[in-house]
């Protein structure tokens, strides 16, 4: 039996172990395989010094060794340097030790230098277990040896080897780099890297590929390893997937856009516009059409996936038809059918049908947009290329989409039902001008608030006084609704009645306020009164918190007239209003505005008089009719940005 010594001074890896694997002792080569100094080798289990692939080949290895006679080997890859691992035929077997007599276990690496490719077997054998392809390459030599593993894999190349340059030939050029860098590689171990493989039957492949480097034998050469993995199937599959996870975030953006259009509609005409447009795309349906009733009758139109003659055929339906889109409609409940001939198995009506008529293959569905028991409004109709019907989620969500499109026909009616109300209070609040003013001129406009119910508290007023002038109002009751339209009216009336008794601006004013506070009003009121003679031009003013009055000449100059006044009306028991007399020449015009007119969030009062009453100057200058000069007024106050309601009366004197 050899000594301790003579057994670790050989010059390949060799080492003592005790039977549970500890390292007794071991020589420099040893240390240099498992990559660790020697000292640090010492008293620490073998097993644990190897990679975890190696330990199950390792401890089957010294349990051979400890407990039989027989010759036990294995291939163990021991870590080695940090640029290659080192592969060795280990064999290990029973020792004693001569001064102790305590038994231990030899194990040393044998010379494989005259069968390298036996030290490869153990690599052969794992890689074809997890389907993988083993190919060794020699860098220098510019060749690629195959070394079996899975068959498919090992296939892409039926020669045993072949030129590394056509190995690259065959890459995708845009992973040619990478796939160089990842043989050119210093490392021990590179990271997967994926590259397109054309192969010589199956066209194009997504192959992964890691190399390693590594020593075979202890002392011999070094060789760099490449196993490949087919990844196609998969590649596709996470294609296949990032395009539906793509396609699924359309389709969500779109439904999203969709449900926010339909919010935002603010005509019936907007509303169809956004149903044809979007609808189709939104539930992936080749073609749309939207019907609403309209006093008992379907009112029709369709996007480009389906004729104009087939919405034309459906267009002016009534609604008590035994039809299925008017059935729908009435009856809330939505229907599909598959294909034509299903659509007239089930309503028996072969020619002339009130729906389009897809082709045969493809699909439709009617989806109501009022539920069960809710005013019929209408339906929309979408048709499919494919004869499957949509997943009960998709139909579920279109019968929700269809309710959010019902919601918004019924606040734009509404809306509708309001505006024509509010429009029909405006006009018969705002009075008829006098047809024929004798020496005077004038014209009167009124455009109501962005806000509300489109009609608000502004007010003009012209009328002819007891002693044979005329009365001129304009004014500016709180708020913009019709509360505000009401007590606009009140004020307005009581100063007429007033003047009717009382023509003076002042004690107009003044008695009209005292009323308004007795009659404690919820609301106040600011407005201007002239008393305008049209013979002699004298004009008679007072203003109640009112902006001033503009005076404009036929030179295209203007003046900004702040009248004497007293508070707004309504606020101050017994306020007084004091007047202001003066001269109207011929060929000049006064212009009077509510505060929309002239003042706004981008613009200043004062400024807003100054450009108002230039415009006013250079009208007469051009020789405009007062309602031309009215129209330019109310046109610039567009770019004042108000919210408020606005109203704006020219006189001149001829």
């Amino acid at each position: 039996m050899d000594t301790s010594d003579e057994l670790l001074q050989k010059a390949t890896p060799s080492a003592l172990l005790t039977l549970d694997g500890v390292i007794r002792s071991l020589n420099a080569a040893m240390a240099t395989a498992l990559g660790r100094p020697l000292e640090q080798c010492v008293g620490h289990d073998f097993v644990d010094l190897l990679s975890e692939e190696q330990r199950i080949s390792a401890e089957s290895l010294l349990a051979h060794g400890a407990t039989t006679k027989r010759l036990a080997m294995r291939v163990l890859e021991f870590p080695g340097t940090s640029t290659a691992s080192v592969v060795c035929l280990v064999e290990a077997r029973p020792v004693t030790d001569t001064s102790s007599g305590e038994r231990l276990v030899w194990i040393h690496s044998r010379d494989a230098r005259h069968d390298l490719g036996g030290l490869l077997i153990p690599f052969q054998l794992a890689a074809k277990d997890a389907g993988l392809g083993l190919w060794m390459c020699s860098p220098h030599e510019h060749q690629v040896e195959s070394l079996g593993g899975a068959p498919a894999l090992a296939a892409l190349f039926p020669q045993a080897s072949v030129p590394l340059s056509e190995v690259i030939r065959r890459v995708h050029p845009d992973d040619r780099r990478d796939v160089q860098r990842l043989v050119r590689s210093s490392s021990a171990q590179s990271p997967w890297i994926r590259s397109r493989f054309l192969t010589e039957h199956d066209g194009w492949r997504v192959l992964a590929g890691q190399t390693r480097r590594i020593q075979l034998g202890y002392g011999g050469p070094e060789r760099v390893f490449a196993v490949i993995r087919d990844d196609t199937q998969s590649e596709t599959h996470r294609q296949e997937m990032r395009a539906e996870v793509s396609a699924e975030r359309e389709r969500a953006d779109g439904i999203t856009a969709f449900s926010s259009a339909l919010f935002t509609a603010a005509t019936e005409q907007e509303l169809q516009q956004v149903v044809l447009a979007r609808l189709a795309a939104a539930v992936g349906g080749c073609g749309a059409l939207f019907a609403v009733v309209d006093e008992g009758r379907l009112r029709v139109s369709s996007d480009a996936g389906i004729p104009t003659w087939e919405a034309d055929a459906l267009h002016g339906m009534s609604l008590d038809e035994d039809r299925p889109l008017p059935c729908v409609i009435r009856t809330g409940q939505a229907q599909f059918f598959p294909n034509h001939e299903e659509l007239v198995r089930r309503w028996l009506h072969d020619d002339g049908l009130p729906l389009p008529r897809p082709v045969h293959g493809t699909a439709l569905s009617i989806t109501p947009l009022s539920p069960v028991g809710d005013r019929p409004l209408g339906a929309w109709v979408v048709t499919y290329e494919s004869k499957h019907p949509p997943s009960s989620e998709k139909l579920a969500f279109m019968t929700a989409l269809a309710e959010l499109a019902g919601q918004a026909l019924r606040r734009i009616r509404l809306q509708q039902a309001h505006v024509e109300l509010s429009t029909a209070l405006q006009q018969s609040m705002l009075p008829t001008l006098p047809e024929h003013l004798p020496g005077l001129e004038i014209a009167a406009r009124y455009q109501p608030s962005r806000d509300g119910l489109d009609i608000g508290g502004d007010w003009y007023d012209a009328f002819f006084l007891p002693d044979g002038a005329v009365g001129l109002e304009i004014g500016d009751a709180q708020g913009h609704d019709v509360d505000a339209a009401v007590f606009m009216g009140q004020v307005r009336s009581s100063m007429r009645a007033i003047a009717a008794q009382e023509p003076e601006p002042g004690t107009v004013v003044t008695r009209t306020n005292d009323l308004l506070v007795a009659m404690d009003a919820p609301r106040f009121a600011s407005c201007i009164m002239l008393h305008l003679d049209p013979h002699d031009g004298q004009v008679i003013a007072t203003s109640a918190g009112h902006v001033p009055l503009l005076h404009a000449r036929d030179d295209g100059s203007h003046a900004i007239r702040t009248l004497p006044a007293g508070p707004v009306l309504g606020i101050v028991p017994g306020a007084v209003y004091p007047e202001e007399t003066f001269i109207l020449e011929k060929g000049t015009a006064l212009v009077m505005v509510t505060d929309g007119v002239v003042e706004g969030p981008c613009l200043t009062l004062e400024a807003g008089l100054e450009r108002a009453g230039a415009l006013a100057g250079r009208a007469l200058q051009d020789r405009l009719g007062v309602e031309a000069t009215a129209d330019r007024i109310l046109d610039a106050a567009a770019a004042v940005d108000h919210l408020d309601d606005v109203a704006v009366l020219v006189i001149r004197r001829a």
